[in-house]
């Protein structure tokens, strides 16, 4: 699997999250009913919810529990997918879409109740996600998109630029809507959460155990790890996102892997803190390369947004959300900056989660755009239920076959220009 180094100084999710359960590399090879390659949010829900089925799961995972993007996202947990309904009903049918809905509507209800339920020890906040618009068209369609959810029974609503400047404290954007179903959490420490859920449920999961190779041998699928044990099982659920390699021939090319970089400040000063998202809300914009922002647990203003593809190479690369910030944010000028950190996004083609099963027995899922932490973990949940039922209804998208992005050395380049253009972005006026 595909080996990434740290960024240059530890995330803040890091620095702050709650300690992970006891975990040991492979040492013995073994067998499962499941084997679930990934530890990240999609991987250990699959293996919590199939314990909790009675189900022997087995979690192989290459570096850390939450290593790749489930430890390093913004923490937003978001409802919903790229699409807005009337889209999603028209790209899947009225019965599939409609259901589709139902399951994206109710993702951020899924991380909210295993943190209740399971008493995991993460700091978390739900009141509500706001999208600021950057521009007069992008103005109407988030004013159309709350009225489509509205149509759906979702409190939302659309927010005129005075709203907006108020309850996001800064006056760079026209105007938005809110969602009140999403919230935020620290990351790492859910990871972590899902982790110990899991465990305390009866999976097992090993740690620092990359999985070289992945082989069917008599009915039976092999996984080879780098250490030399094996895990064979009837069932492969493959969780790896950004991070799988050349695990699956063609996965890899099947999405553009781009870097999201975020910085964070000091914790602020009440004075400050209480003019800048002063009731809790988090967000993100209408931009296409989106910013979006929070507060942390601990009072620290976080900015997120694209960074250059490779892997940084100094504070520089941080550069351009440092000075989106305070241009959206003046208010924090002489708060220094404690942490920057990156990590890996899986976009494919449609901007739809894909689920794909080259094989019988090998389950793979993979997109998260930009909905991750709700959207994986209510896969998880379905695709426990899919592996032990064998119901393809639980799955709320169709299996699809892998399809490589066409040119993908070309497009990556695209994306990469893209990115770096991105850096010199410029704000809406003052109002």
């Amino acid at each position: 699997m595909q080996q990434v180094p740290f960024p240059l100084s530890p995330s803040l999710w890091a620095a702050t999250a709650a300690a992970p359960p006891p975990t040991q590399p492979l040492a013995a090879s073994l067998q499962a009913d499941v084997l679930v390659i990934g530890g990240g949010y999609a991987g250990l829900s699959t293996a919590l919810h199939l314990a909790e089925r009675g189900v022997n799961a087995v979690v192989l995972e290459a570096r850390e529990i939450g290593f790749g993007g489930s430890g390093r996202n913004g923490g937003q947990v978001i409802p919903g997918l790229k699409y807005d309904p009337d889209a999603l009903i028209s790209m899947f049918g009225q019965e599939r879409g409609e259901r589709l809905l139902r399951f994206a509507g109710s993702t951020a209800d899924a991380v909210f109740n295993l943190i209740d339920r399971h008493a995991m020890d993460v700091p978390h906040v739900r009141k509500g996600w706001i999208q600021g618009a950057h521009n007069a068209d992008a103005l109407r369609i988030a004013h159309d998109r709350a009225a489509q959810w509205a149509r759906h029974g979702v409190d939302a609503q659309p927010l005129d630029r005075a709203q907006v400047g108020r309850l996001l404290g800064t006056d760079r954007y026209l105007g938005g809507w809110v969602d009140h179903r999403a919230g935020a959490v620290q990351p790492l420490s859910y990871a972590r959460g899902l982790a110990r859920a899991a465990l305390n449920a009866g999976a097992t999961i090993h740690t620092d155990t990359p999985v070289t190779g992945l082989t069917r041998n008599g009915g039976k699928w092999v996984a080879t790890t780098a250490g030399g044990p094996t895990v064979s099982a009837d069932r492969v659920v493959m969780c790896t996102n950004a991070y799988g390699g050349d695990l699956l021939p063609g996965l890899k090319t099947s999405v553009i892997d781009a870097n999201t970089f975020q910085v964070a400040t000091a914790p602020l000063s009440e004075t400050v803190r209480a003019g800048i998202l002063p009731e809790g809300h988090v967000s993100s914009d209408t931009r296409n390369l989106l910013l979006y922002f929070r507060l942390d647990h601990q009072g620290r203003l976080l900015m997120g947004g694209r960074g250059p593809f490779r892997e940084p190479k100094g504070q520089a690369d941080w550069a351009h959300l440092e000075r989106v910030m305070l241009k959206l944010f003046p208010q924090v000028a002489g708060i220094p900056f404690e942490y920057r950190w990156c990590g890996r996004v899986a976009v494919t083609r449609d901007y739809l989660p894909h689920l794909h099963e080259p094989q019988p027995g090998l389950l793979v899922d993979i997109g998260c755009q930009g909905r991750g932490v709700g959207l994986q973990t209510s896969m998880g949940r379905a695709m426990a239920q899919y592996v032990a039922t064998g119901d393809a209804g639980a799955l709320p998208l169709p299996l699809s076959p892998v399809v490589p992005f066409p040119m993908y050395g070309l497009r990556r380049l695209y994306v990469n220009a893209v990115a770096v253009s991105y850096t010199h972005l410029t704000l809406p006026t003052k109002a």
